[in-house]
């Protein structure tokens, strides 16, 4: 359903070595590096035919996170959720809603973590058995 998701930065040097450990955990390696036509700089993480960018802002406006907005990575354990969250919180990111684990609910069973990156983009890990 998916090409890719694109967050914006306003520090693409931070984002980087934010993405660079926290993507890690799932298996990406370093990213495609562009410049948009603007001079903006850019980030591609290509990984199991997926593609996660992080922009600085082509108009030239600061980079905001959408409320409401969670971006959910599928990971392929309960301590990969637990990873992910761990690596990203010692990355800059904030740790966020509950602990990570296991949540019983109306999609079943899921293991699940939250983190808001440094620019405030809402990530969700996420195993579900």
């Amino acid at each position: 359903m998916f090409n890719h998701i694109m967050v914006g930065t306003n520090d693409i040097e931070r984002s980087k070595a934010f993405y660079d450990a926290v993507l890690a955990t799932l298996g990406a390696g370093q990213p495609m590096a562009n410049a948009a036509p603007t001079g903006h700089k850019r980030l591609f993480y290509i990984h199991n035919g997926s593609v996660f960018c992080v922009s600085e802002p082509i108009n030239g406006e600061p980079a905001t996170f959408g409320n409401g907005g969670t971006i959910g990575f599928k990971c392929d354990s309960p301590e990969q959720v637990k990873t992910f969250h761990d690596v990203a919180v010692a990355h800059g990111g904030v740790s966020i809603e509950d602990p990570p684990g296991l949540r019983e609910g109306g999609m079943g069973s899921l293991h699940l973590s939250y983190v808001r990156d440094p620019d405030g983009n809402k990530l969700c890990a996420l195993y579900r058995p």
